[in-house]
């Protein structure tokens, strides 16, 4: 059985790719934990050095990175190439961390006795990873799995398998056999894997997917992170480019990223300028040369719908700028929307497109209250030259991650995860491999002659 793959900058067939059903799930999870206890064995120095020669692969064939991730999410070359950049480095980074890992208390702590905690890894993970960054949100998962000892079974999406097969080519040839295994399929291979014999299930994706994944789960450890509808609260005094570089932040990946600004707030006296503003930057952010289109015909129905829905008085629209044969890509222009309720659907779902949302709020209490009034709490940013101001509304802001005068600002050592609606648990950073381990304390009673 295969799936047929589309280009999404030009709306035709490139290719097909194999969808893995009962058989291939159960071959594969249980590929993943004959190989668990030699990788898990494994000391962290080890580990660490067979980590940092998948990053040298991934960086020795970053070309191929790039033009597979292309292929699959139709992004310039200028943000692929970035993203594999950082994959790299997040394999890198993770190499380090394992071994400089941090222990809780040890010692004597009860009289008589002597105590130390070790953390091991939970065994075989099954990774479900987005289209929105196939190689990306794949190291996220992977990466810090890896390092904490455990071996991995990833799914990518349906639409976006190249990279990730490519990752786990390299896996082997770097890590060992069956320490990174792809399995390509669509949603119920996704499900198969979820509940197949995994320890552990790391998701990315919607709300709805990620209640399914809790629920097929069945009480094993569930990571999620399921999107978000971020904030950014604009004062009279922000920066000169803060409408430039919100624009720029909601386009990038055509605006198909979790933490993507969603919501600009602003004070009443400020509203009008900020929708000019904003409207005018978004007329210098044209799809096609600056960014690339929605990734398939479903999110591109999903935003139509919504865009459709809103009662927004003003859509003040940006121009495509295709080549030639782009025609029949599913690209949409950056698009500002003014004067909507704020119920209304494009401020209360997360749109995941190059579309931003104006409202103005009486006050700093109101532009909060609306700030926080939806259902996700992953990212938001605060924009003001006042810094005591910022960093207040950016502690007020219900948010796993906050920003003051800029957007989309994350690397390998700083913590990214949700709350409410937007999932819990974290990706990046040395928390990340607590994630993906379990502690055991040990305490041995000291008698004389024993110990």
């Amino acid at each position: 059985m295969k799936t047929t793959l589309v280009n999404p900058r030009t709306g035709a067939v490139r290719g097909a790719a194999p969808v893995a059903r009962e058989g291939e799930v159960r071959a594969a999870v249980g590929a993943a934990r004959a190989a668990a206890p030699g990788w898990g064995g494994l000391t962290p120095g080890e580990r660490a050095r067979r980590l940092e020669r998948l990053a040298a692969l991934v960086t020795e064939h970053a070309a191929a990175y790039r033009a597979r991730e292309t292929a699959g999410t139709g992004k310039p070359d200028g943000e692929t190439a970035g993203e594999v950049e950082q994959v790299a480095d997040l394999f890198r980074f993770y190499a380090g961390a394992v071994r400089a890992r941090s222990a809780p208390a040890a010692g004597r702590l009860v009289d008589g006795h002597e105590s130390w905690v070790r953390w091991e890894p939970l065994g075989v993970v099954g990774v479900v990873v987005p289209w929105n960054y196939p190689l990306m949100m794949a190291a996220w998962r992977c990466a810090p799995a890896l390092a904490a000892g455990n071996t991995v079974v990833a799914k990518p999406a349906e639409t976006t398998p190249d990279t990730l097969q490519l990752l786990a080519e390299h896996a082997a040839e770097a890590l060992g056999s069956d320490v990174l295994t792809a399995l390509p399929g669509d949603r119920e291979t996704g499900r198969l894997l979820v509940g197949a014999d995994v320890d552990m299930v790391a998701f990315t994706g919607s709300a709805a997917a990620g209640a399914d994944v809790a629920a097929r789960a069945a009480g094993r450890r569930v990571s999620l992170e399921l999107g978000g509808n971020s904030p950014a609260l604009v004062l009279p005094d922000a920066p000169d480019d803060t409408f430039t570089q919100l624009v720029r932040a909601c386009v990038y990946n055509a605006g198909q990223s979790c933490a993507a600004p969603a919501r600009v707030i602003t004070l009443t006296d400020n509203y009008e300028t900020t929708v000019a503003h904003l409207a005018a930057a978004a007329r210098e952010c044209l799809a096609g040369r600056d960014f690339g289109p929605l990734n398939n015909p479903d999110q591109l129905a999903r935003y139509d719908d919504i865009v459709a829905r809103s009662a927004a008085g003003r859509h003040l629209v940006a121009d495509l700028a295709l080549g030639t044969g782009e025609e029949d890509g599913y690209w949409r222009p950056a698009r500002i929307l003014a004067d909507l309720p704020d119920d209304d659907p494009a401020v209360v779902e997360e749109v995941f497109g190059p579309l931003l949302t104006v409202q103005r709020a009486a006050d700093l209490d109101t532009a909060v209250a609306l700030a926080n009034g939806v259902p996700q709490a992953l990212a938001a940013s605060v924009w003001t030259r006042d810094l005591t101001t910022g960093l207040d509304l950016a502690g007020r802001l219900d948010a796993g991650e906050a920003w003051l005068n800029c957007h989309l600002v994350q690397t390998a050592e700083l913590p990214h995860g949700g709350r409410g609606a937007s999932g819990h648990g974290t990706d990046l950073s040395t928390l990340a491999l607590h994630e993906y381990q379990r502690p055991k304390t040990v305490t041995a009673r000291l008698v004389r002659g024993l110990v």
